[in-house]
């Protein structure tokens, strides 16, 4: 892994701006463009209720390619009836006449309230100043440019080789509150100078994001506008990838740690978060069960506050499998917390209260479930329960 986003890949150019969306002030608006056309495949909310840029790019991405994508934060374009239609339509169109390419190739985002409008004067200016800011080291401007409650701006990029061609793939994402696995308030882009088929990148990004954007639970809340775009524009000028054999192996390994890496920073920055947990599950009879489990045990607030006051309370643990709608014997579990067992085979042990301290107080926590039924292992990552997620989002609106 190597520090940067979206515009290490080659052929990548990327700005973001204020457009006065936010009213503090901040970068409000990216915009990143290829400069050819890349091909392109998304995954999207499972949301009944979707934004209306969202659908916009949700419509056009099947085309399988795409150019540019422009994503705002602070205002959400969800929820606005025909308005907010027309709005997306009017921003990818303005966006393409300033590219010069079809409005069908811009692909939007939005996030921020749902229900008020985009000031669309603001958002044109914005995108005008973002066209003219646009370079190959506007990643991470970019990436500030569509945040919301996070703290910090979130991207990662890798490079490695496909036979003999030096390849890279970058990305960039946004999220810190209402996530939960099957996308949640997740904005996610990413970007690759690597040449594959539209099928195989589809399937790629569907099978990485299950393994890493789809492990992620925050409040167990996903929202309207939730999206992961990629972009492929084969300026690594590699041969094609159009059939499943080494080189797409090597691919989709590079493209999950990247995915990895940017999953992780979505759930170590949750909203008022103090500790990133991942909770991985052992001896599960199939994945149905496995992920049954995890998404229980990452959404109990009693789990999860219980972490934020450093009291190892196994018991809530063990409670959240028991109630996730899995049968197994709870007479063969084991858990962990990090290398530390409190509890064997359903009972609890009297263990190293001192060292299971020390464990509680760390930034990042591993927490262990082994059911001895299966060959499944999974895992997922969350973060703690504190005061900060109430107050934060007590008073989003205002």
């Amino acid at each position: 892994m190597i520090d940067n986003g979206i515009t290490a890949p080659r052929g990548f150019l990327a700005s973001g701006v204020s457009c006065g969306l936010k009213k503090n002030g901040k970068k409000d608006l990216a915009m990143v463009i290829s400069e050819n056309l890349a091909v392109s495949a998304g995954i999207f909310t499972t949301n009944v209720v979707k934004g209306h840029s969202l659908m916009w790019t949700k419509n056009k991405i099947q085309s399988g390619y795409a150019r540019a994508i422009v994503i705002n934060s602070g205002c959400a374009n969800a929820c606005l009836g025909t308005r907010g239609d027309s709005d997306a339509a009017d921003i990818a169109l303005y966006a393409s006449s300033l590219i010069e390419c079809e409005p069908d190739q811009v692909l939007l985002g939005s996030t921020g309230v749902i229900g008020f409008p985009l000031d669309m004067d603001k958002i044109k200016n914005g995108i005008k100043n973002a066209f003219s800011s646009l370079s190959h080291e506007g990643g991470t401007v970019a990436a500030q440019a569509i945040m919301t409650t996070d703290t910090f701006p979130k991207e990662a990029s890798k490079t490695f080789v496909i036979n003999g061609k030096t390849i890279t793939i970058g990305g960039m994402c946004k999220g810190s509150g209402m996530i939960h696995p099957n996308m949640a308030t997740m904005i996610s882009l990413i970007t690759t100078d690597a040449a594959i088929s539209h099928e195989l990148l589809d399937k790629a990004l569907r099978y990485v994001a299950d393994k890493s954007f789809n492990r992620v639970s925050i409040d167990g809340d996903t929202s309207v506008c939730d999206q992961l775009v990629i972009m492929a524009n084969g300026q690594g000028g590699n041969t094609p990838i159009v059939s499943e054999d080494s080189d797409y192996e090597i691919f989709v390994s590079a493209l999950l740690e990247v995915s990895e890496g940017l999953s992780k920073m979505l759930a170590r920055d949750g909203e008022g978060a103090t500790k990133l947990i991942e909770i991985r599950v052992k001896g599960c009879e199939d994945i149905e069960s496995a992920h049954l489990i995890l998404n229980s045990v990452a959404k109990s607030p009693l789990v999860k506050t219980a972490f934020f006051g450093q009291d190892a309370n196994w018991g809530r643990i063990f409670t959240a499998a028991g109630y996730s709608g899995v049968n197994f014997n709870p007479d063969l579990v084991d858990i962990y917390l990090g290398d530390l067992m409190v509890c064997n085979n359903g009972t609890g042990l009297s263990f190293d209260e001192e060292k299971a301290s020390e464990i509680l107080k760390k930034e990042e926590i591993i927490v262990t479930i082994d059911f001895k039924n299966g060959p499944i292992n999974d895992r997922i990552w969350t973060c703690d329960l504190s005061f900060d997620y109430v107050r934060i989002n007590g008073s989003y609106r205002s």
